[in-house]
C-alpha cells in the first residue's frame, strides 16, 4: 500500500500526506536534519494507527455514553479523523466520560469498569501502542501482566519455581481497590519522568480526569485509572515498576501480575516482616493500600494465584483452585438449564465455546483427576438435558438405543427425578461418551 492519496481501502483516511520529495522542494534528502519524532507524532503514525484500529475492532467491547459501536467506529473516523488528529496536535482533544460498568466476581461482589468511548479507545490504544514500546523493557523480569509476551501461565510458573527451591510461604498481597485509588499525581510524575512531549501528557491527564458516568449522570474523578480503557493496565505497570524495583534491590523473589503480587519466603516470620515492610512502602512512596482481610501470610497451597493453587506434597504441582472450579459449573449450569429448549447439538455447540477457552486456561494445570471428574459432570448434565427432552418417549428412546425392556420399564416409571437418573445403568449406556463426542463435544483432558 503506498502513502498519500494512493492509500486505498476504506482506512486511507488514516495516512497522512506523503513527505514533500526532492522533486517538489529542490532539496536532496541528506540536506535535511534528522529529527527524531516526538511521541505524539509517533502515536499519528500510519502503520500504528491501522494496527490500533485492528486491534480495538478485533477487542470488540460494549460502546461507552455515545452509544457507538466498533464496527461503526470505521465509518466514524473515515468522516471526522482529520479534526480529531488536528485536536490531538494541538492539544485540545477532550476525551468524553467513561461509561461505568459493573460485573460479578466470581467469589462475590461486583468489579467496576469504566468503558471509554470506542474513538477514545482506538486513540487510548495508539498511544499506549508507542508508550508500551519505550517503557516495556525497563520493567522488571518478574512482572507479567499485559505486557508483549508475557501471560499468566509464566507468572504461575514462575511462582512453582519458588516453591521448588525451598521458598514455600507466600506473602500473598491484595491492593485495595488498586484501580480506584491510584493517586494521579503519583502516577503523572513517573510519566513525566519517562516522556517528555508535553501534549502527550495533556492528553494522559485528560483522560484520567475524563469523568465517569453512571446512568447517564456524569460526573469527575479524582483518583484511580478506570479499567477498560487500553491505557490502564500500561499505566499501572508504570506505577507499580517502583514496587518491583524494591522488592529487587531487598533480593526478595516474587512475582507480580498486575495488582496481583506473591512474595516468596522460606518462614512465616520472614513473610510477616515482608508485609509490614512492603505495606508501608506501598502507603508512603505509592498512596496504596494494602488490603487487610485479602491478604496473608501463608503456605501456597492454602491460596490462589491467577485461578491456580499448588498440591501441599512435593513435588507442588499447578492445580486449578476450587473458586475457579465452582465458577465453571456454574456457567455450564446455566447452558445446560433443562428449560431452554434447545436442540442437544445446539446446546453442546454453545457449550464449546465457553468450554474451549476454559481448557485453554486452566489446562495448564498438572493435577490431571479434577479434568476428568468435570468430564464425567458434564456428561451427566447432557444426559439430563437429553433425558427431560425426551418426557414421555423415554421408554421408547431407551429401547431404541438397545436398552433392555426391564431396565428401560423401571427408568421410565422411576420416581426418582432427571438428575438422579441422569448417572443410571440405562442413561449411562443408552447415551454414552461418543454419543456426545459424535456431536462435537470435546474432552477437557484430552
Amino acid at each position: 500500500m503506498t502513502r498519500g492519496g494512493n492509500a486505498s481501502g476504506k482506512q486511507a483516511y488514516l495516512y497522512p500526506a506523503g513527505p514533500e520529495d526532492e522533486t517538489t522542494t529542490g532539496r536532496r534528502e541528506e540536506d535535511t536534519p534528522v529529527q527524531v519524532p516526538q511521541v505524539m507524532e509517533r502515536a499519528l503514525e500510519r502503520r500504528n494507527l491501522l494496527r490500533a484500529l485492528h486491534q480495538v475492532t478485533r477487542n470488540k467491547g460494549g460502546p461507552g455514553i455515545d452509544s457507538m459501536t466498533v464496527e461503526q467506529l470505521p465509518e466514524h473516523l473515515k468522516k471526522h479523523w482529520p479534526r480529531i488528529k488536528a485536536d490531538l496536535l494541538s492539544g485540545r482533544y477532550k476525551p468524553q466520560p467513561v461509561k461505568r460498568v459493573e460485573i460479578p466476581k466470581p467469589g462475590g461482589g461486583a468489579r467496576k469498569l469504566g468503558v471509554p468511548t470506542v474513538v477514545d479507545r482506538f486513540i487510548q490504544q495508539a498511544f499506549m501502542q508507542v508508550l508500551q514500546e519505550d517503557w516495556d523493557g525497563t520493567f522488571s523480569r518478574h512482572s507479567y501482566g499485559f505486557r508483549p509476551r508475557r501471560s499468566a501461565h509464566q507468572a504461575v510458573a514462575s511462582a512453582q519455581g519458588y516453591l521448588k527451591e525451598g521458598y514455600d510461604w507466600v506473602v500473598d498481597i491484595d491492593l485495595e481497590k488498586f484501580f480506584d485509588r491510584v493517586d494521579h499525581d503519583v502516577l503523572m510524575h513517573r510519566v513525566r519522568e519517562r516522556m517528555k512531549d508535553s501534549r502527550v501528557l495533556k492528553l494522559i491527564k485528560s483522560f484520567l480526569k475524563a469523568g465517569v458516568s453512571v446512568k447517564g449522570v456524569a460526573g469527575p474523578i479524582r483518583e484511580g485509572t478506570p479499567q477498560g480503557g487500553p491505557l490502564s493496565p500500561l499505566l499501572a505497570n508504570l506505577l507499580l515498576d517502583d514496587l518491583d524495583k524494591e522488592l529487587e534491590s531487598r533480593g526478595h523473589r516474587f512475582v507480580r501480575y498486575a495488582d496481583d503480587c506473591n512474595v516468596y519466603v522460606r518462614s512465616k516470620r520472614a513473610g510477616e516482616r515482608v508485609m509490614e515492610s512492603v505495606s508501608r512502602f506501598l502507603k508512603r512512596r505509592l498512596k496504596l493500600m494494602v488490603n487487610r482481610e485479602k491478604s496473608a501470610v501463608d503456605r501456597p497451597w492454602k491460596r490462589t494465584f491467577l485461578g491456580f493453587t499448588f498440591t501441599s506434597g512435593r513435588p507442588n504441582r499447578r492445580r486449578i483452585c476450587k473458586d475457579a472450579i465452582e465458577g465453571f459449573k456454574q456457567r455450564v449450569r446455566r447452558l445446560t438449564q433443562r428449560t431452554r429448549g434447545k436442540k442437544i447439538r445446539q446446546i453442546i455447540e454453545e457449550l464449546m465455546v465457553y468450554l474451549i477457552g476454559w481448557k485453554g486456561y486452566y489446562g495448564f494445570t498438572e493435577a490431571r483427576s479434577p479434568l476428568r471428574d468435570l468430564d464425567k459432570w458434564i456428561r451427566r448434565r447432557l444426559r439430563c438435558y437429553v433425558w427431560k427432552q425426551w418426557g414421555r418417549r423415554g421408554y421408547r428412546e431407551l429401547r431404541d438405543r438397545g436398552v433392555s425392556l426391564d431396565l428401560a420399564w423401571n427408568t421410565a416409571k422411576s420416581a426418582h427425578g432427571p438428575w438422579r437418573l441422569s448417572q443410571s445403568p440405562a442413561l449411562s449406556f443408552a447415551l454414552p461418551g461418543k454419543f456426545f463426542r459424535d456431536l462435537g463435544l470435546l474432552s477437557l483432558v484430552a
